[in-house]
């Protein structure tokens, strides 16, 4: 009675390719989650961004259309001056020195202390037979994200005074 032998075994070679394909294919699972994951964070970032931004254009928008007059002190400033339909003297400033910076109305915050203001202006215009008008241009930054990941946002609006 002669014996078979059944030699049906993986060799050491086949095997290291099987890991070498499966390593590959997990390295780049994996590279394709972290971008996917980076991506959603910075979209977050963008979104918080705009969302402070537009919050502080619609007040600054609001109060400056319904106002009985606009004052800029100078030509371009981080200033703005305003009395109100009630006769109340209000001021909108771009507060970009130091560490916090950030939209204020008053003594009022208006945008979060998660937003850094980089760069904001006031411009007021007035010309014979027009209202007058304020071009406003905002620049913020998120400060809560990573570098890659942080959102930043520039706007630039021009608002036109409705009581002149």
């Amino acid at each position: 009675m002669k014996k078979t032998v059944n030699n049906s075994a993986f060799s050491l070679i086949e095997i290291l390719i099987v890991i070498t394909i499966f390593a590959v294919i997990g390295l780049l699972s994996t590279r394709s989650i972290f971008l996917t994951i980076r991506g959603a964070k910075k979209s977050d970032s963008l979104v918080r961004v705009r969302e402070n931004v537009n919050y502080s254009l619609s007040v600054i928008e609001r109060q400056l259309r319904n106002s009985e007059s606009v004052t800029c002190p100078n030509a371009s400033t981080d200033i703005l001056n305003y009395i109100s339909l009630e006769g109340t003297t209000t001021t909108f400033s771009c507060i970009t020195g130091g560490a916090d910076k950030y939209i204020a109305s008053g003594s009022g915050r208006l945008t979060s202390s998660d937003i850094s203001v980089t760069s904001c202006s006031f411009v007021c215009t007035t010309a014979v037979n027009s209202p007058p008008s304020v071009k406003v241009s905002i620049e913020a930054v998120d400060t809560e994200s990573q570098s890659i990941e942080k959102g930043s946002v520039s706007i630039q609006t021009e608002i036109v005074v409705r009581n002149y």
